[in-house]
């Protein structure tokens, strides 16, 4: 038997459609993996086998003859029940399925259902649910420390005390809990892959594999081998069997980074992949059921990509069921200290030295700089201030856009503009605020490459390398002249 045990107890399980035929087949699959299995033809059926005890795992269909499984998703959500729920939908229900995850749902299902993605399914809610029968498994057997550990851990890698860190932690403890996909979006260097860690060290799923894969560094030729596997002579060159990505991750997670950088010519195999869960290898007649939580990344706007036709859009709505966004170092200034202290206590660590501290006035040197790289960026400035440290304090350089600082093109172009930095610096220097100096130090720089760029906002925001929504909403929180985004992005194209 394959059932999900506590002790001698079997995980419950209630199926809930009005085909007698599928829910007959549903539950003769699940009895021989060894579950207890009640059914249910109606919502007025469900919702009385649920008043009568608690399962580990509900799957319902999404049409019932007197209402809907959402409504039912809905009010188990409201009296907080341990159950995970899986959802059935039609095929090529794609809008179904997204809204019952964002509900709440664990995961899904798509009809005519497979068996084997029945079963898999189900032994993973159920080796995850909060059920009775886990509930008194835990009882019987209390976490351990390292288990213990691993979560706050995990969290704690997300250094800040902001109010976008702290909510982004929270965001994290509660999205982990299902197989929903995520989308993390953010600027370069905000922290992407430590999110996409967390939410895996969060889950259930944290005993599995994380899989983790830069889609922008794999040639295009490779990525249907690279993701999906190939059989032994399938192409020249391939000796014997190649394993995937999906199966490497295979009861854990597949983090798919820098996903807007992936091929139009891949995105469909990719969609069916996420959507059926089930891949063919390259040379393979049959196709394989795969077990992994899909978390995705970009620094792309991806609603821009989709409008211009450079990413499905279905593919988009499919990873972005759940969204979550890294905020840039430079909206967090308030982090800094935590995040020095932090960074320089590690590369302390690497280097056999100790640990330096940064006085306030370093810190303030800091702030000075654009950092459009973000903690990666600040992370290499401290590396280098250390490496150069005589050994009497650290010691970091004066931000100089003329070309002390480290260079890029935010930079080279914001040196071009030395009246008006001048202007700022006596601002600062004669009382005004960090922040106040900084917007005033942006919108020199925004006014300058537009002036450069004569007037046109999209190619002034592709010179910064900033998408259209970017460059947009900097305008407006500067209180500068902008253009609708739609014709900033075409700029950008063009």
């Amino acid at each position: 038997m394959n059932a999900t045990m506590t002790g001698n107890a079997p995980s419950q399980v209630l199926v809930i459609d009005d085909e007698p035929d599928l829910r007959t087949l549903c539950e003769l699959t699940l009895l021989r993996e060894g579950y207890r299995v009640q059914t249910a033809a109606s919502l007025e059926q469900a919702r009385a086998e649920l008043a009568r005890q608690s399962f580990d795992v509900v799957i319902t269909d999404m049409r019932l003859p007197d209402g809907l499984g959402m409504e039912l998703l809905h009010e188990m959500h409201a009296q907080r029940r341990g159950e995970r729920c899986i959802v059935m939908t039609a095929y090529g229900s794609a809008e179904n399925a997204v809204e019952a995850l964002r509900a709440g749902a664990f995961d899904y299902l798509t009809k005519p259902v497979d068996l084997k993605q029945v079963r898999s399914v189900v032994a993973s809610a159920a080796r995850q649910a909060p059920g009775t029968a886990m509930l008194a498994a835990a009882r019987q057997k209390p976490r351990t420390d390292a288990e213990a550990e691993v979560r706050p851990a995990a969290l704690a890698r997300l250094v800040g005390v902001s109010q976008a860190m702290r909510r982004l932690r929270t965001d994290i403890a509660k999205v982990a809990r299902s197989m929903a996909p995520v989308l993390v979006r953010g600027e370069s260097g905000t922290g992407k892959e430590l999110v996409a860690r967390a939410l895996h060290a969060c889950s259930p799923r944290a005993a599995g594999p994380l899989v983790a894969v830069n889609c922008g560094a794999i040639p295009e030729a490779l990525l249907e081998a690279e993701f999906f596997g190939a059989r032994k002579g399938s192409y020249t060159g391939a000796t014997q069997d190649r394993v995937g990505y999906f199966q490497a991750a295979s009861g854990g997670t597949l983090f798919l980074d820098e996903i807007g950088e992936l091929p139009l010519s891949m995105q469909p195999k990719l969609l069916r992949a996420v959507q059926e869960r089930t891949i063919r290898p390259l040379g393979a007649t049959q196709e394989e059921t795969v077990d992994v939580r899909i978390v995705s990344a970009t620094h792309r706007d991806l609603a821009a990509d989709v409008h211009s036709g450079r990413f499905r859009q279905d593919l988009y709505y499919r990873l972005n069921v759940i969204e979550l966004a890294t905020a840039p170092l430079r909206e967090r200034l308030e982090d800094l200290p935590v995040l020095c202290a932090t960074l320089l206590e590690r590369l302390a660590q690497e280097s056999g030295v100790a640990t330096p501290t940064l006085d306030e006035a370093m810190l303030a040197r800091l702030a000075q700089y654009p950092l459009s790289g973000n903690v990666r960026e600040l992370e290499n400035l401290l590396h280098r201030a250390l490496a150069l440290s005589d050994g009497t304090g650290l010691q970091i350089p004066p931000y100089l856009p003329s070309g002390d600082a480290p260079e890029s093109a935010l930079r080279n172009t914001a040196a071009a503009a030395p009246a008006q930095h001048d202007q700022d610096g006596a601002a600062a220097r004669s009382g005004g605020s960090l922040l106040a100096w900084l917007d005033a130090r942006e919108a020199a720089l925004l006014r300058h490459t537009l002036d450069e760029c004569a007037g046109d906002h999209g190619a002034a925001a592709a010179k910064l390398g900033l998408s259209a929504r970017q460059w947009t909403v900097r305008l407006r929180r500067l209180g500068l002249p902008h253009a609708p985004e739609a014709d900033v992005h075409h700029g950008a194209q063009s």
